[in-house]
């Protein structure tokens, strides 16, 4: 929607999808060993060394049910259905839990280093503030902060092993974000057609 309301419009009115462009394989594949890195420390009760003792983890922990979260990262998602049946989902990395109350985390690639955490800037806000959305629609509690957790490559060893270095990035959420992004999106799907297009919806 944010590249092209046309191509959304016609996409989501299933009269054309918008060519995907090329993904690299290496994020899904960072992405899958990842959560399966994770899910072994969340079943030891412990966190991962690269957020174990950072200092915005004090007190939390992995969420613990296997089958909720193995559910939320699948294509189905968290998902919420309106009053009008306009359906929303989206996949979740991870969930840490302080007290009650999840904390969203998830997974980036980056191809180099950052200084710090505020060198990420607003990076993937939306996507943060949907999963709040999501899991606050679906009536849990979720605290007004997420995670994002940046890798990118240190170096290479003599084996042959790559080395990756990482940095925890806390965002404030703001839910009122992804209400207002629906609503438009909504808004703009229950009207015609956009006239304005792009190179890819041209001639459609």
């Amino acid at each position: 929607m944010h590249e092209c309301p046309r191509c959304f419009w016609l996409k989501q009115h299933k009269i054309w999808p918008r060519p995907s462009t090329p993904f690299p394989q290496l994020p899904n594949g960072m992405d899958r060993v990842l959560k399966t890195h994770f899910d072994k420390f969340r079943d030891n009760g412990m966190l991962p060394p690269e957020i174990r003792d950072h200092r915005h983890t004090v007190g939390l922990k992995l969420f613990g049910d296997k089958e909720l979260i193995g559910l939320w990262r699948s294509r189905k998602g968290i998902q919420w259905e309106d009053k009008n049946g306009n359906i929303l989902h989206g996949a979740v990395d991870n969930l840490l839990m302080n007290g009650k109350k999840m904390v969203v985390l998830d997974y980036k690639t980056k191809g180099g280093p950052l200084k710090d955490e505020a060198e990420a800037g607003d990076y993937s806000q939306n996507q943060l503030d949907f999963y709040n959305f999501l899991l606050r629609k679906n009536n849990y509690e979720t605290e007004d902060y997420a995670f994002l957790l940046f890798y990118y490559p240190k170096e290479v060893l003599e084996t042959g092993e790559v080395i990756f270095d990482t940095v925890l990035a806390r965002r404030e959420i703001n839910v009122k974000n992804a209400e207002k992004i629906f609503n438009k999106a909504l808004k703009l799907l229950s009207n015609r057609c956009p006239k304005k297009i792009c190179v890819w919806c041209e001639g459609r």
